[in-house]
């Protein structure tokens, strides 16, 4: 948008130019009165270096609206709020409801936040909606009940679920988690499967890792025993 320092004189040219454009046919002016109204429009704009933009929000005023979450954890919502708001031209940032539970608030132009919440509300309905087919499917059932909140982390981040994932994304990820936990005084966990992925988890700030599973733990086991069974009576 043009900046003009003399706001007196620019308001008098936007009612003008105004006024020019109300010179419609709908209006009551002739096709040729509503056509020299429009050449004499362009005519001002381009003199003044001017667009309609800048005539239509230079005295509009910017508002804010908020996007109400029902959830107190980070969502995959978080990764594209700050591309929506950028999008649309207006600032959002997030916060606390008073229940804990997190909203975003867009400020800006009403119409831009309005686009920007709509936006908003779409995306995070779609995710909420595949996630919701996804739980529905052979693939989602075969995973054990404490194993499918990862499946659903995952499949919102559009992962495939396994562990010790090495997915640039899902580290980053987890790096973000990490990060958030320090910052309120937590201590952050990863769960790994192997000791080598346990070391990375270490060397990337996590302050406890959980080397591997219960279950992996005892396939292990059992091989090793299988495997000293074979050696022994071969």
């Amino acid at each position: 948008m043009t900046v003009h320092p003399d706001l007196a004189a620019f308001d008098g040219l936007k009612t003008r130019i105004q006024g020019l454009r109300a010179k419609t046919t709908d209006n009551g002016c002739t096709e040729a009165e509503a056509l020299l109204a429009a050449v004499k429009v362009a005519e001002l704009l381009d003199r003044y270096d001017l667009s309609l933009t800048d005539v239509e929000i230079r005295n509009a005023q910017c508002e804010q609206r908020e996007y109400e979450t029902p959830r107190k954890k980070r969502i995959p919502l978080d990764d594209c709020i700050g591309a929506i708001a950028n999008f649309c031209d207006c600032r959002v940032w997030r916060e606390k409801n008073p229940a804990g539970e997190s909203r975003y608030v867009f400020f800006g132009l009403r119409s831009d936040i309005e686009v920007a919440h709509y936006l908003t509300e779409l995306i995070d309905a779609a995710v909420r909606t595949e996630l919701g087919r996804y739980k529905t499917t052979s693939d989602y059932q075969q995973f054990r009940h404490q194993e499918r909140h990862v499946a659903n982390a995952s499949f919102a981040l559009g992962m495939v679920p396994r562990g010790d994932n090495p997915d640039p994304v899902h580290l980053a990820t987890c790096d973000q988690i990490r990060e958030a936990a320090h910052q309120h005084g937590i201590k952050a966990v990863m769960h790994c499967a192997s000791a080598a992925f346990a070391a990375g988890a270490v060397k990337r700030g996590f302050d406890m890792v959980m080397l591997t599973s219960d279950l992996a733990s005892m396939i292990a086991g059992a091989r090793r025993q299988l495997d000293a069974l074979k050696a022994a009576t071969a």
